[in-house]
């Protein structure tokens, strides 16, 4: 089964470093020094969420550093944009990413950018270091009330 975005990375600019991805469990390496990745967010940050034609986004405060990411790989610490995801028609195919060639039903990404090199969310997002997004990948289960609660709410925001 191929993605249907899939292609070389030698014909789509960005090369490598580019969605999709395919993790390879067998090529995955630990890295002892590196730090956990702290996760502070602040749910009074929250603005809306909107339809923006082909997906939901639920778009935050990024003003201040109310809600960040710091640590792990990062030199620097990254303020939460917006979070999103991918999902599909079938519950066999619809992350973006893969683990070892395997789809999951759907993928929450959050987005967040580096405010401490870059002045706004714009100018970071055409940098190599200006974007960090934590991918999760989702599976089929038990209902989940934090995730239902934002589900309630799509449909009022049906329409572009």
């Amino acid at each position: 089964l191929v993605h249907p975005l899939w292609q070389s990375p030698l014909t789509i600019p960005g090369g490598t470093r580019q969605s999709p991805i395919n993790i390879q469990w067998r090529d995955s390496v630990y890295d002892p020094f590196l730090k956990p990745l702290k996760i502070s967010y602040d749910p009074t940050t929250c603005l809306h969420i909107w339809n923006n034609g082909y997906s939901f986004l639920v778009e935050f405060d990024d003003s201040t550093d109310r809600s960040t990411i710091v640590g792990g790989p990062l030199e620097n610490q990254y303020r939460l944009k917006q979070f999103h995801f991918h999902w599909g028609a079938i519950n066999e195919w619809g992350s973006e990413h893969t683990v070892d060639s395997k789809f999951y039903p759907a993928e929450l990404h959050l987005v967040h950018w580096n405010a401490v090199v870059y002045p706004t969310f714009e100018e970071a997002v055409m940098e190599g270091n200006g974007l960090a997004v934590i991918g999760v990948f989702l599976k089929l289960g038990a209902l989940h009330e934090g995730l239902q609660t934002l589900v309630d709410a799509l449909p009022a925001i049906k329409h572009k």
